[in-house]
């Protein structure tokens, strides 16, 4: 969602979803770069470049939604995302997130392009609801700052290590929590420099 400070400045507030696992016995880092992270890091010197699994994982994917004025509620989702079950989550979890966030402010939405997310019955949600939606890149993982809250609920996952389900979400409700308004702030106001560094790398890899 982007809306408009009073100096003008657009600023996005962003949905999006991730999918989280119990751990249980340790494995090889995971970690973009295997190799060269078993070179830099030896099992027992570095046990936060390990990441435990079972060998059938449970998971929960979740939904959330950012701004620069805080977080939205999450929803644990069951089954796989299509259109309708997304526009429940719009309905149920982010309209009550930008009524909590915006009040009676307008505000613009933003999302990936996810098959859900760009299917014309959406699209008319949107619009009957009279919501505008930022026009988004196809692929932009570096552009969007939700990303960033994921990995800090990640890492807080490795410290706490749920071994259930119910454990798994109760450790994910606590992270998601834990991230201020000033974080998201933060978030938000590096656009500017996300986008720069997007451009300068043209569509390489960046810090972000």
């Amino acid at each position: 969602i982007v809306e408009k400070d009073r100096n003008g400045l657009q600023v996005p507030h962003s949905p999006g979803q991730a999918t989280f696992e119990p751990e249980t016995a340790a494995e090889a880092p995971d970690l973009g770069y295997r190799e060269a992270a078993l070179d830099c890091c030896s099992v027992r010197e570095m046990p936060k470049c390990l990441k435990s699994s079972v060998k059938y994982p449970q998971s929960v994917m979740v939904w959330g939604a950012m701004s620069a004025a805080g977080v939205g509620p999450l929803c644990f989702i069951k089954g796989r995302v299509n259109a309708a079950s997304y526009q429940e989550i719009l309905e149920h979890f982010m309209l009550p997130s930008a009524e909590k966030l915006y009040g009676d402010e307008d505000f613009i939405f933003q999302h990936d392009l996810a098959p859900a997310h760009s299917a014309k019955t959406t699209g008319k949600w949107f619009t009957d609801h009279g919501i505008t939606v930022l026009n988004w890149p196809a692929n932009s993982p570096d552009l969007n700052p939700i990303e960033n809250l994921w990995d800090i609920v990640k890492r807080k996952l490795r410290d706490a290590r749920p071994n259930t389900l119910d454990e798994l979400k109760a450790a994910i409700e606590a992270s998601w929590a834990s991230i201020t308004p000033q974080r998201c702030h933060r978030l938000i106001a590096s656009m500017p420099r996300r986008i720069e560094a997007v451009i300068s790398a043209k569509g390489f890899p960046t810090k972000y």
